[in-house]
């Protein structure tokens, strides 16, 4: 699962809109130079600052971001660079960096050495 698939599931998830904010906040981080580490703890401030009416949509929410958390971002040390361009969607910035600077820094935000 990559991040645009994880965004889909959680909002499939529930009825509820509060999703939406999540979805943008990490549609910033895909254009920022924040790091996956940054990823993880505004995703989980923002499951700690929203309420869900059912405790169920919430759990289902949360365990398909643990998921994504265990399988892409705890093992973000084992991946190739395509592997981590792939499961964070960011694909098309790293294509178009005008420079390798530029790169660099998609490099950094994904724990990456060149």
């Amino acid at each position: 699962m990559n991040l645009d698939q994880l965004t889909e599931a959680i909002k499939a998830s529930t009825e509820e809109k509060l999703p939406e904010r999540l979805e943008l906040w990490i549609k910033e981080w895909k254009k920022d130079d924040k790091t996956a580490d940054d990823l993880v703890n505004m995703v989980e401030k923002w499951f700690g600052n929203v309420w869900f009416k059912k405790e169920t949509d919430h759990q289902k929410c949360y365990d398909l971001w643990e998921d994504f958390k265990k399988n892409q971002i705890e093992g973000i040390g084992g991946m190739t660079i395509n592997e981590r361009l792939y499961h964070f969607c960011l694909f098309d910035r790293y294509d178009a960096c005008p420079t390798r600077e530029d790169q660099l820094k998609i490099y950094t935000k994904l724990n990456a050495k060149p």
